[in-house]
């Protein structure tokens, strides 16, 4: 079989691909940094091929894809806040995509599945407010510099398919799964397991689970078309019916008391203020408080009809996350 790249294989998506690829006995190359962390492969680390270097850097990722017939791009930056993290971001995002692009197009990789975001697809275009792949991107008070600098990294995959890269793009929503203590959404889960959860946002997004948006991109790598980009966005919820889910799977109170609007972004103004003066992160920057004090719906339509994706219930998701913990 032919050797499959993975970017980003030691993070949270990354290694819940790598699992299900190693599982399915693919030969799979992880490209990663000699330091990173080799917990969440579990046994598949000791069943891949490990390259090492930088995701900016041109030279370690062509040696990477030397032989690589099939690559998935996942490795990513997530941050909010300071012009530090804005500066990791595009550096990242957007330049490391387009090494991986480059590297591609120069060793013959057959296909790149890029993961990308639902916050790369801008505002809706449709009348119920439901974003699909033809919405295009245009800032507003939720933007973030990560929404930018996913949809500037889909900019460099479309640019490489215009130079005869075959490349589809997958857009996520907010991925629940184990993950790292500290990290993602285990964040949430582990406020709510603690009951120190006691506020809801008034907004409402889409969640899926980590195993699902690993099956959308072997699907997409095997289902889709150049230049195509699929939403795996498997359920739209409100945030306390989300925290609701989590909290009985957890066995914990859910939040009863509703954060306005207002109270979140005077709250972020001080996080952020707080942050600037002791040079830290915020921790809550005021794209976040926007964010989800705002409903974003999803339509995975597209994914479903030419994938043949299903994901999984949100309540099956919760109880997982609670049993592993």
């Amino acid at each position: 079989m032919s050797i499959a790249l993975v970017t980003g294989a030691t993070g949270f998506v990354g290694a819940a691909l790598t699992r299900r690829l190693a599982q399915e006995g693919v030969p799979v190359r992880v490209f990663r940094r000699r330091g990173s962390r080799l917990d969440l492969l579990g046994e598949a680390a000791q069943q891949v091929e490990h390259a090492f270097g930088d995701i900016t850097d041109p030279l370690a990722l062509r040696e990477a894809m030397q032989g690589v017939a099939y690559a998935y791009h996942v490795a990513g930056n997530i941050g909010f806040g300071s012009s530090r993290v804005r500066n990791r971001l595009m550096s990242v995002n957007v330049d490391g995509t387009a090494a991986v692009v480059n590297a591609a197009l120069d060793q013959g990789v057959r296909r790149l599945v890029h993961v990308s975001s639902v916050a790369a697809l801008g505002r809706a275009t449709r009348p119920d407010g439901a974003l699909d792949e033809q919405a295009e991107w245009r800032r507003s008070r939720s933007s973030s510099a990560y929404g930018y600098s996913k949809y500037l990294a889909e900019m460099e995959v479309r640019r490489g398919v215009a130079e005869g890269l075959d490349a589809v793009m997958v857009n996520p929503s907010l991925i629940f799964g184990l993950g790292r203590k500290g990290e993602n959404t285990r964040r949430m889960v582990d406020e709510i397991r603690r009951k120190r959860m006691r506020l809801y946002p008034v907004g409402a997004t889409s969640v899926v689970d980590v195993l699902d948006v690993a099956d959308g991109m072997v699907r997409a790598m095997q289902y889709g078309e150049a230049g195509e980009r699929f939403v795996l966005a498997a359920h739209n919820l409100s945030w306390r019916e989300i925290f609701r889910q989590l909290a009985e799977a957890c066995g914990a109170p859910p939040p009863a008391m509703r954060l306005p609007p207002s109270v979140a972004l005077v709250a972020a103004c001080f996080s952020e203020a707080g942050a600037f003066l002791t040079r830290t992160e915020p921790l809550l920057p005021i794209a976040h408080a926007h964010f989800m004090s705002a409903e974003h719906r999803y339509d995975n339509a597209r994914a479903r009809e030419k994938l043949g994706w299903r994901p999984r219930p949100f309540e099956e998701t919760a109880q997982r996350i609670a049993q592993a913990l």
